[in-house]
């Protein structure tokens, strides 16, 4: 029997289609000479700092650094259940070998092999790496199956981001939570991230706008405009100069230009556009696609390339055929399928570019969500796009003198839509579309020494501060990291590197929001004062983005076998060796928060302020006074301090996902307050409606009950709903 061991449960019941594991037991499937299971994301994570010394339990600048010589694992709680069940297939007699069936990335190489060592496995064992859940993908791909080894690099470069992370996180985190007294939680590249969001916030609210004059002569048929003017008295002298004056056309300027068609999606660049017309989160567009791919819909979702291979060339023409037939608007003009556009090998790394597969044509989209119709149409678009003609247009640019002042105008006129054509088609579909804010001026056919009557008139406006980050530009900022250092030798090796993966920067962001260091406001990423104060007294070399880059080209060497895990763990260590001792000995280290804490709002209770503590955001009147609490952690979900802040501002935090009881049953649920300023849960779901259609509460007095107390009257609670 072979063993195959998928990454999710979904992707394994599709795999076991294609084997003919008809026969389905607890946690597996079986049949046709082959188990088939999974491990359902991470099984397995490193063990935690009290598991190599019990005095690593309690958080104390003595023990830091904290470097294990050797790292151990342990299995995730909650998981044990299903490690179990991989365990005893391992080790079953009639099994021979192992097919390593997780998702074709960095991460799904780590998850495989953790689960393998734990398990202390010796049977020999191959790699399924597939780009296509598609029956035909599945039977291909073990048609061709490789040794493991061949991706032992892949797993080294896995293995040491993961450790990286951990010494980072667990140094870092403790070093500077112990010296503020406050978590303040640090990450390789959350930090660093982070400092991208504050930084931004720090140049908006130290902008100061700044009035200019623009003066625009109206030429009957279409208008020119002078350059932008501090002065508004210079403005003013020129307006009067040539308001009813003469002015002639000293220069027209034509010239026909092309926009080729767009590249096809790589997973970061299909999260900033998802964002942009849909406003989806990066997370959600990654759990949309990663959906899509599990229903054989799209291509595997984690990957940096924008090309196709050239083995795929003659399918790329009956793809696009099907694509458009799924498109809700007709297509007017023909599709000259330019296959060349497309294809590059040298551009394609472990995963081509995200497309539709062949099924999208016999696809019922009314079975699937809104956000898997949205993300499934953008694919669609983008193959067709892709492969279409170029835009052409031409431009004209007028220059006028009057009075011995220059004046131009810029206008274009399209030759032949192109590509820009179907984009437009689609757009037009949405119901909220896109802001576009190019202008098309219209010129008429105009000539040198043409001479008009103008009237002049002048605009006035302000300049703009920084936007806030979106989701769209962050992810681009983290993108191209390595493109804005200033050291150029440092710049060259590692201007293809950024902060994080296509893989994890929706996950970054995520946490950002979790960790209460930041909130959605619309689409705009706004900081929170905890971040803000947090950015301001941490060290400059672990916010460092070039430092981070450095790292991410580094992890992509050791997957290429450039660079040996041995010196990248050495740099590690030397680093936070190096990092910790000199925070350690600062004595200009002084905490920004202990001293004078600052509020996150006002007490329900007792109007005194609420401030953050290290399990809770409590009521400074401390315990003998009010005694309000929000802990930190209810129901297994980490609370974050922008909820909080929510929740005592306007009496209700956002929907919160992902409660846990201990009978493991999740749900979700805002907090609010009752009457006496309790904390409780509301529902939002209609399963749980209390009389007259008004979300069900369920009530637990914060300031009586510890987590775990809470945790455990959670079976009653989840069973209503």
């Amino acid at each position: 029997m072979v063993l195959v061991i998928a990454e999710k449960p979904s992707v394994a019941g599709e795999i076991a289609k294609v084997l003919g594991a008809s026969k389905r037991e607890q946690g597996y499937h079986s049949g046709n000479g082959y188990y088939v299971s999974w491990c359902v994301g991470h099984l397995i994570e490193l063990a935690e700092p009290q598991h190599y010394d019990p005095a690593f339990e309690k958080w104390s600048l003595d023990t830091l650094p904290i470097m294990p010589s050797h790292f151990s694992t342990s299995v995730v709680s909650g998981t044990r259940q299903q490690y179990d069940v991989l365990r005893e297939l391992c080790n079953r007699n009639d099994v021979t070998e192992l097919v390593c069936a997780t998702d074709a990335g960095r991460e799904g190489e780590l998850i495989f092999r953790l689960v393998y060592e734990k398990i202390g496995s010796k049977k020999p064992c191959k790699r399924l790496w597939i780009s296509s859940m598609e029956t035909t993908a599945i039977q291909q791909g073990f048609q061709q199956l490789s040794p493991l080894s061949e991706y032992d690099n892949l797993y080294y470069a896995a293995r040491c981001r993961q450790k990286a992370d951990w010494l980072v996180g667990m140094n870092a985190t403790r070093l500077f939570s112990v010296i503020h007294g406050v978590t303040l939680k640090v990450g390789r590249v959350q930090t660093p991230t982070l400092s991208f969001i504050v930084e931004r916030e720090k140049n908006i609210t130290g902008f100061v706008k700044e009035p200019f004059y623009v003066v625009e002569l109206n030429c009957n048929s279409f208008s020119v405009s002078g350059a932008k003017l501090k002065d508004k008295q210079a403005a003013t002298v020129i307006r009067e100069t040539c308001d009813g004056k003469t002015a002639i056309i000293t220069s027209v300027q034509r010239q026909e230009k092309k926009n080729l068609p767009p590249k096809l999606y790589d997973l970061t660049t299909l999260q900033r556009e998802a964002n942009r017309m849909f406003g989806y989160t990066a997370q959600q567009t990654l759990d949309t696609v990663q959906s899509l791919y599990e229903k054989k819909l799209a291509t595997y979702p984690r990957t940096d390339s924008r090309y196709l291979t050239t083995d795929m060339a003659d399918g790329v023409p009956e793809l696009v055929h099907r694509s458009a037939s799924m498109l809700s608007f007709n297509i007017v003009q023909p599709i000259k399928c330019d296959i060349a556009k497309v294809i590059d090998n040298s551009k394609v790394t472990d995963h081509h570019a995200i497309i539709p597969t062949l099924s999208v044509s016999s696809v019922d989209l009314t079975r699937l969500t809104d956000p898997e119709q949205s993300i499934l149409r953008m694919l669609a678009v983008r193959l067709i796009c892709a492969v279409a003609e170029a835009h052409v247009y031409s431009e004209v640019v007028v220059t006028v003198d009057c009075e011995g002042n220059s004046f131009s105008s810029k206008g274009k006129t399209v030759v032949h839509q192109g590509w820009k054509g179907i984009e437009q088609s689609f757009l037009a579909t949405l119901r909220d579309k896109p802001k576009d804010n190019s202008v098309d001026t219209e010129i008429p056919d105009v000539s040198e020494g043409q001479s008009f009557t103008v009237k002049a008139d002048i605009h006035e406006g302000f300049t703009s501060p920084p936007k806030h980050y979106t989701e769209d530009t962050l992810l681009s900022a983290m993108e191209t990291a390595g493109r804005t250092i200033e050291d150029e030798s440092l710049k060259e090796a590692i201007q293809g590197s950024g902060l994080g993966t296509p893989a994890t920067r929706a996950n970054i962001i995520e946490n950002i929001i979790k960790s209460g260091y930041a909130e959605r406001n619309g689409n705009s990423l706004i900081p929170t004062t905890k971040a803000v104060t947090f950015m301001g007294i941490i060290d400059e070399r672990i916010k460092s983005a070039e430092l981070t880059a450095e790292w991410e080209k580094q992890l992509e060497d050791i997957s290429k076998g450039i660079l040996t895990e041995d010196v990248f763990m050495a740099n590690i260590q030397s680093f936070i060796s190096s990092f910790v001792d000199t925070i350690k000995h600062n004595p200009q280290t002084n905490s920004a928060f202990t001293s004078d804490k600052t509020p996150l709002g006002a007490c329900p209770r007792c109007k005194k302020h609420v401030v953050e503590q290290k399990m809770s955001y409590s009521c400074e009147s401390g315990k003998g006074g009010c005694g309000f609490v929000i802990w930190k952690t209810i129901a297994s979900v980490p609370i974050p301090q922008g909820q909080a802040e929510k929740l005592l501002a306007k009496g209700k935090t956002d929907l919160i996902k992902g409660f846990e009881g201990k009978s493991g049953k999740v749900f979700d649920a805002y907090l609010v307050f009752d009457k006496d300023r309790n904390v409780i849960f509301a529902f939002p779901n209609s399963a749980s409606k209390g009389h007259g259609g008004k979300p069900a509460r369920q009530r637990f007095d914060s300031s009586k009950y510890t987590p775990e107390e809470i945790n455990k009257m959670l079976d009653k609670l989840t069973g209503r709903g």
